[in-house]
C-alpha cells in the first residue's frame, strides 16, 4: 500500500524517531467498534484528532498489523472514548493483545453501535466516513453523530508515560 506522502530513502533510527514523536504530549483514548456479527474490539490510541466542525469530523489511526483491524474494517461505526486521569490501567488493558479486553469493563450502553466506556472524560460516536492508508497504518475518518463530555481531568501521554495536568490553565 502506498500513500501520497512517499519519501525518498530517508533513514531514521526507529527508536530515536519514536522518542522524538513522544515529545508531543497527547490525550489518551480507547477507540471501540462492533462488527456486524457482534464481536467487539477496542484499542488504546493517542492518534485521535479533530478535523472539522462543519461537518463534525474526527480521525484516528490503527496499525495494519493490529489484531483488531478486522473488526474496525467491518464496523459501520466506531466510538472514541477520551480517558480520564484515573483510567490509566484501562488504557494499559486495551493496549495489549487479548481476546476479551471488555471483560470487567463498565460500559455505558451495551446496545450502542460502538461500546462507550463508563467514566471517560468524553466520547464521540462516529459513523465511519472514510479510510485512508498512510505507511503502516489505516487512518479512519469519522462523522460524529453523538458526543458527550464531563469535568474529569484528562489522561495524557508524553515521553512514553501516562501523565496528568500539573498546573492550572494559562
Amino acid at each position: 500500500m502506498t500513500s501520497g506522502a512517499e519519501t525518498d530513502a530517508i533513514s531514521f533510527d526507529r527508536q530515536d524517531f519514536r522518542a522524538a514523536l513522544g515529545s508531543f504530549a497527547t490525550g489518551v483514548t480507547i477507540v471501540t467498534a462492533r462488527a456486524p456479527d457482534g464481536r467487539m474490539a477496542g484499542v488504546t490510541c493517542n492518534s485521535f484528532a479533530s478535523v472539522s466542525l462543519d461537518p463534525p469530523l474526527v480521525l484516528w489511526s490503527l496499525a495494519l498489523k493490529s489484531s483488531s483491524l478486522d473488526v474496525f474494517e467491518q464496523a459501520s461505526h466506531f466510538a472514541v472514548n477520551v480517558l480520564s486521569a484515573d483510567q490509566g490501567m484501562l488504557a494499559m488493558k486495551f493496549a495489549r493483545s487479548s481476546d476479551d479486553k471488555f471483560s470487567g469493563v463498565d460500559l455505558v450502553a451495551e446496545s450502542s453501535v460502538a461500546p462507550l466506556i463508563a467514566g471517560s472524560k468524553a466520547h464521540f460516536q462516529c459513523r465511519k466516513a472514510d479510510r485512508y492508508y498512510g505507511g503502516d497504518h489505516a487512518i479512519y475518518l469519522g462523522a460524529v453523530e453523538q458526543y458527550g463530555y464531563g469535568d474529569a481531568e484528562p489522561l495524557l501521554f508524553s515521553s512514553g508515560r501516562f501523565r496528568t495536568l500539573l498546573s492550572e490553565p494559562l
